[in-house]
C-alpha cells in the first residue's frame, strides 16, 4: 500500500521531536535525522503489528485516510502555519 504522510519536527531543549500528525505517532532523537529515523521505525513497527492483527485498514480510516485500489489518500493537507501573539483579557 502506498501511503502519504507528513513529518513535523520540533526542538525541545537538546532533543528533537518528530511527529506524524496524520497517524498521531511521535518519536525523538538527538538530532533531526535521528528523530525522523526513529519515527519511521515506530510507524513501520506499528504497521507490521496492525497488519498482523488485521486492523491496519481500520486504523488508517480512523485517521482520515481514504483507502482504495492500494492507495491510502490522506486527509486534507495543511498548507500553512503561522505563529501569532494575541492579548487575552
Amino acid at each position: 500500500m502506498k501511503l502519504q504522510l507528513s513529518i513535523q519536527i520540533w526542538r525541545k531543549g537538546s532533543w528533537f521531536l518528530a511527529k506524524c500528525p496524520e497517524l498521531d505517532f511521535v518519536s525523538q532523537g538527538k538530532n533531526r535525522d535521528e528523530a525522523q529515523k526513529n519515527l519511521m521505525e515506530v510507524i513501520e513497527i506499528q504497521f507490521e503489528e496492525m497488519t498482523r492483527m488485521g486492523t491496519l485498514d481500520e486504523y488508517l480510516e480512523e485517521c482520515g485516510y481514504d483507502l482504495s485500489e492500494g492507495i491510502a489518500v490522506p486527509p486534507p493537507e495543511m498548507v500553512g502555519f503561522e505563529k501569532l501573539d494575541m492579548q487575552v483579557n
